[in-house]
């Protein structure tokens, strides 16, 4: 975050949580955005993500009695990471807040704006810039392939998931024929 807005987004709206995904060339990755009343946690700074801690709810900005925008700020982001395709890095401290306010074109129900606003200890002052998302409309849905792809990238042994753990081998594995 922010950076990873910067890709195409396929976003899913359920009544407690938003969720988007991000499909970037380096691979998908998931955002959550809370939107339940929930407070950000005591204990972020131990567990920091990649995409952060988002809490979000939704707004009727133009009073119509539907809610049309969804605001959202984000914090806990693991670093070291960049603003934006660049790499232009963020503060070494972590402690980057990212606000947000996603919304529909008013005239074209196929275009989203996505206005962030970075605020961060290697800025002079807040970074704001406004993303546009064109939808898709198909009558089928894209399944869009996974990019992050383990195959063929060993000896044909499980490779280890935590540092510094040996790969386990596929010798004491039932093999099913």
């Amino acid at each position: 975050m922010p950076r990873i807005m910067t890709a195409g987004l396929e976003v899913v709206v359920l009544p407690a949580t938003t969720y988007i995904i991000a499909l970037t060339a380096a691979g998908a990755f998931n955002r959550w955005i809370y939107t339940d009343g929930r407070d950000f946690p005591a204990n972020m700074a131990e567990n920091p993500q990649f995409s952060g801690y988002s809490i979000g709810r939704w707004a009727d900005k133009d009073g119509d009695g539907r809610y049309d925008t969804l605001i959202v700020e984000t914090r806990g982001m693991k670093g070291p990471r960049g603003f934006e395709a660049t790499g232009i890095p963020v503060h070494e401290d972590n402690q980057t807040i990212v606000k947000e306010r996603i919304y529909l074109d008013k005239t074209n129900p196929n275009m989203l704006h996505d206005e962030i606003t970075t605020i961060d200890h290697a800025l002079t002052r807040p970074w704001t810039i406004t993303k546009d998302y064109r939808r898709n409309p198909t009558t089928q849905p894209i399944w869009w392939a996974e990019t992050q792809c383990a195959e063929n990238n060993g000896d044909g042994f499980l490779m280890p998931y935590k540092k510094d753990q040996p790969p386990p081998d596929l010798r004491y594995f039932n093999s099913r024929k």
